[in-house]
């Protein structure tokens, strides 16, 4: 699996749904920007995995003008619950480098799952990616962000039926088609 191939494939997956479908109304202008880093570890364990998400971290310290990175890790964490559980060590990460409060880490995985949700309900797909990723947030950003938009309570409601509307079997078709076309993108 080619590095370029897989940002090609998240970049598209975040063009054409997190952007397309405005599920995070606060992606494009960073995107259009270009002050989304993303990136690619070549982690095989959950160790190796900590180190890549600390070294994001210090270098979203070091360079302001990214906003945010979107470290996508193809090769580790491909179960969904062993990443869910990982969510815990990467909290205890910020933790112990004191930076809860100036970033969080949101989570997208090719099989979120809510609790209570079944496998195949529809409103998986706001958090399904075409890769195991974890995004890193600058949090005064995101509140900042919050602060100016309206009825920021409703985005999670107003995703989920959508995704309704839209459904499984199409989410799962766009999704196939953020790699098929990263492929093709990268011959």
């Amino acid at each position: 699996m080619e590095e370029t191939d897989v940002i090609n494939a998240t970049r598209k997956w975040v063009e054409d749904v997190v952007v397309g479908y405005n599920l995070c109304p606060f992606a494009k202008r960073e995107l259009v920007r270009d002050r989304v880093r993303f990136a690619v570890s070549d982690a095989a364990d959950e160790d190796a995995l900590l180190q890549a998400l600390h070294s994001e971290l210090q270098r979203l310290n070091d360079e302001p003008e990214v906003e945010t990175t979107v470290l996508i890790h193809p090769g580790v964490l491909q179960d969904f619950a062993a990443y869910n559980e990982f969510l815990d060590a990467a909290d205890g990460l910020l933790a112990y480098l004191e930076m809860e409060g100036i970033y969080q880490i949101a989570s997208f995985h090719p099989d979120y799952q809510f609790e209570g949700t079944e496998p195949d309900s529809a409103e998986n797909y706001t958090n399904r990616s075409p890769y195991p990723m974890l995004h890193l947030l600058r949090e005064a950003s995101l509140e900042a962000a919050i602060d100016s938009y309206p009825d920021v309570n409703g985005i999670p409601d107003r995703n989920i039926e959508l995704m309704e509307q839209l459904g499984a079997d199409k989410m799962r078709k766009t999704l196939a088609n953020c790699l098929k076309d990263s492929r093709v993108a990268g011959e």
